[in-house]
């Protein structure tokens, strides 16, 4: 139980990495702060926690809007006393997501708003709460393609994962002496309900 007495708070746990991180990290002891836009499949990775024996709860947040990523925090803090570890995993991939002459700007907007503000958010509002509870560990989900590229244009998302990789670089060594870890994963493909739908377009299958 490696995580027992502990407190972790998942974003975009409601599929996906983040439903299969809940279930892990309750199986390791921990209490589960589930964290996703999707009201029915947040619930759905509470009802499976729990069903496994777990403990967790569900907060409807979008990591682009700052209210709502504070209210996370504040929740996990009010139901469980304490955050120990905070989950930066919600991200997109649009299917319009492309080159640079294709893609668009509300496109391009968008993959940010989530994929990298919604990170930047989580911190600001998650490093303080760590703070009080002693120290923790912050986990931002990047992606193998903010080191090498991708094949299949999707510069948004590719460069969106990319901040947010020399995010955690810097957040890392700011934080160090403060007794928060703070790492990167960067990830190849997984057959996700994401990463299918990405793909399920004429204009992509024929790029594969």
């Amino acid at each position: 139980m490696r995580l027992k007495d502990k407190v972790a708070l998942i974003t975009g746990a409601g599929s996906g990495i983040g439903r299969e991180s809940a279930l892990l990290f309750a199986a390791e002891g921990a209490k589960v702060v589930v964290v996703d836009v999707n009201d029915a499949a947040g619930n759905e990775t509470v009802a499976m926690v729990k069903a496994a024996g777990g403990d967790a709860t569900y907060v409807h947040a979008d990591v682009s809007k700052a209210a709502d990523c504070e209210n996370m925090v504040k929740v996990a803090e009010q139901t469980y006393g304490k955050l120990n570890v905070l989950f930066n995993n919600a991200g997109i991939s649009h299917a319009d997501d492309d080159n640079a002459m294709s893609t668009s700007e509300e496109v391009w907007d968008l993959t940010f708003a989530i994929n990298v503000k919604g990170v930047f958010l989580g911190c600001k509002y998650g490093i303080p709460a760590l703070k009080r509870a002693g120290g923790g560990s912050i986990i931002n989900t990047a992606s193998f393609v903010a080191i090498l590229g991708a094949a299949t244009p999707q510069l948004a998302y590719t460069s969106s994962k990319g901040a947010v990789l020399s995010m955690t670089r810097e957040l890392s060594s700011i934080h160090a002496r403060e007794n928060i870890r703070i790492n990167a994963l960067c990830p190849g493909p997984l057959r996700t309900e994401l990463l299918m739908k990405y793909l399920n377009t004429d204009a992509k299958k024929q790029r594969r």
